[in-house]
């Protein structure tokens, strides 16, 4: 019986190096797959906000579809129909609309 029991306490403990950096390879998967492409899309989406022109025709994030008549500072004045037109936020447009 003794045997085994010095067998067991020789057993190197730990991980070792592979241990200590499997916590940082998946940060950097991470990093990778989930915040580098949203930081990527959010610069994108900035870009597009930037250059908004009267005349265009946008479409919003709640699917609201309108040209766009009027900017003032952050609030964006659509035309939805004849007559009919709303104020959104700036930063709901999301998208250029190619019926």
């Amino acid at each position: 019986m003794l045997p085994f029991t010095i067998l067991q306490a020789s057993q190197p403990t730990g991980g070792g190096l592979l241990g200590m950096l499997f916590p940082f390879l998946i940060l950097i998967v991470f990093y990778f797959f989930l915040i580098r492409p949203q930081v990527k899309r959010q610069k994108e989406q900035q870009k597009f906000v930037e250059s908004l022109k009267e005349g265009m025709e946008v479409v919003t994030n709640s699917g609201i579809i309108g040209r766009i008549t009027k900017i003032d500072g952050n609030i964006v004045r659509l035309m939805v129909d004849e007559k009919t037109f709303i104020r959104v936020v700036k930063q709901s447009v999301t998208g250029e609309y190619k019926p």
